[in-house]
């Protein structure tokens, strides 16, 4: 039966048990419209332009390969910029600390950051 890995922490702890591992990060930056419900009241729009800040991770053991993503981020476009450059230290922060993990695990990588 084959295991299906959906986590980083997956990927991390087969390189702890000696599995010799790869990834490579691909950084994307997502639009979504959030519709409100039927129904709603007050000044809210019925819709929110949203942006989500993925990392979409690949992961090679063996002939193995597995695609995880993982949202560091998320705003609204209409945001000022201040706000959107917040989120942007945010995501890199969250990816520098995940990066890390997979470096003391002996994962090879290239770092990539928003």
């Amino acid at each position: 039966m084959a295991i299906e890995f959906g986590r980083i922490e997956d990927f991390i702890a087969l390189a702890r048990e000696g599995k010799d591992v790869k990834a490579e990060v691909e950084l994307r930056k997502q639009i979504l419209t959030q519709k409100g419900h039927p129904g709603d009241t007050g000044d809210m729009k019925s819709e929110i332009d949203m942006y989500l800040l993925i990392g979409v991770y690949t992961f090679r053991t063996g002939n193995e390969i597995r695609h995880v993503s993982k949202v560091y981020v998320y705003g609204v476009l209409e945001e000022t910029p201040g706000v959107f450059w917040v989120n942007i230290n945010i995501a890199n922060a969250r990816l520098k600390m995940d990066y890390q993990r997979l470096g003391e695990a002996k994962i090879t990588f290239e770092e990539k950051y928003f």
